[in-house]
């Protein structure tokens, strides 16, 4: 007999799994194939990241990535995904109105099938996200260094070092939970600022170069096999010497799982 398939995650899934400890573990997944992998793996989130700009589209940064393109990718991994959470990324430009908002995630939903959209940005985004959250759209929020912003941040910077900046993103992070956000991002944030937001909130924070102590963690598909060329530092190869992909995406989960991932020097002080 085949074994029972396991049950969709869903955001209470995920607020358990905050309440109880276990890391959440999200990866990045841009195909069909891909995805099918992670779910096997016991990936519990599959982030449709518009960092497939970068990493399949071969450009310097996120923003020439359009909606019909994160549609088709959404899409995509969403059909053989049955086992993991799949959010799709709103990409840049593509929120700027509240009307806008909603048309474009309505998109992610019903044409990708996206389970949740994530967007970027701090106190400017709340009212979008609580426009969201009323019309049933879940949402995950990404705070700290937004790839969508980098030619306003003046390149790839960790963000949160300067005590005010620290407190706005705290702030941020408690305002966009209250407005209805699920689940939140922090990208390349001081280990210490990102366990004061993880432990401050409700909702589950995933950390990708934000240390251990957040809720679960998140890489760049290609960065954690090794195949990106200018792997970011809070990334790890886990394909190492003759590992297949499946086993890779394993040892990433165990190692999620078990706090081991990330160590210090994928961290920032």
């Amino acid at each position: 007999m085949s074994a029972t398939p396991a049950p969709r995650v869903t955001v209470t899934t995920l607020r358990k799994m905050k309440r109880e400890g276990e890391k959440i573990v999200m990866l990045t997944a841009y195909d069909a194939s891909f995805a099918k992998v992670l779910d096997a793996q016991g990936v519990d989130v599959i982030l449709v990241g518009d960092s497939l700009g970068m990493v399949i589209q071969g450009h310097d940064t996120t923003v020439p990535v359009t909606m019909d393109e994160m549609v088709y990718h959404t899409r995509a991994v969403t059909r053989t995904a049955a086992h993991a959470l799949v959010i799709g990324d709103l990409p840049f430009m593509s929120y700027t109105s509240l009307d806008m908002a909603l048309r474009n995630s309505a998109r992610l939903m019903q044409e990708g099938r996206a389970q949740m959209v994530k967007l970027e940005g701090g106190a400017p985004q709340v009212a979008t996200v609580s426009q969201l959250a009323h019309h049933g759209v879940p949402v995950c929020a990404h705070l700290g260094l937004q790839p969508q912003s980098v030619h306003k941040l003046g390149g790839y910077r960790v963000q949160g070092r300067d005590e005010a900046v620290a407190k706005q993103m705290l702030d941020d992070a408690k305002a966009l939970q209250d407005a209805g956000a699920d689940l939140l991002v922090l990208e390349c944030v001081p280990v210490s600022l990102a366990e004061q937001i993880t432990q401050a909130l409700e909702i589950p924070v995933i950390g990708i170069g934000a240390g251990r102590g957040c809720d679960g963690q998140v890489l760049v598909l290609h960065d954690m096999l090794g195949i990106s060329p200018r792997a970011p530092k809070f990334s790890q190869d886990f394909i190492g010497t003759g590992a297949t992909i499946p086993q890779a995406v394993a040892s990433y989960v165990q190692a999620v799982k078990a706090g081991t991932f990330p160590q210090d020097q994928h961290c920032f002080f």
